[in-house]
């Protein structure tokens, strides 16, 4: 993530986005943790978010697209607040450390 380090986005986990085939999904970076109502084309997804942020509400929107190494890059903002860009790779937990 652009605006974050990798000690802050692990603070409570490693850090990660999933989306799923049902529009939905759900994501933790630092002390957020939220879920996704999810819009898909052919090679990208758009989507608004809630989460519960050090146990305030807050919502926001973002995109990533489908890159040709099979990562996805994107961007994720808070409503009125932060904006981020993001790279993400698939994750299994045979891969974890």
């Amino acid at each position: 993530m652009e605006l974050w380090d990798r000690e802050f986005i692990d603070l409570l986990g490693p850090g990660f986005i999933r989306f799923d085939d049902q529009g939905g999904g759900e994501f933790r970076f630092g002390a957020v943790t939220g879920t996704l109502d999810c819009s898909y084309a052919k090679a990208s997804i758009h989507f608004n978010w809630e989460v519960s942020d050090e146990m305030d509400e807050a919502s926001g929107q973002g995109w990533a697209e489908l890159q040709d190494d099979g990562s996805l890059n994107g961007e994720i903002s808070f409503h009125h607040g932060d904006e981020s860009s993001f790279i993400a790779t698939s994750w299994t937990s045979s891969t974890a450390c």
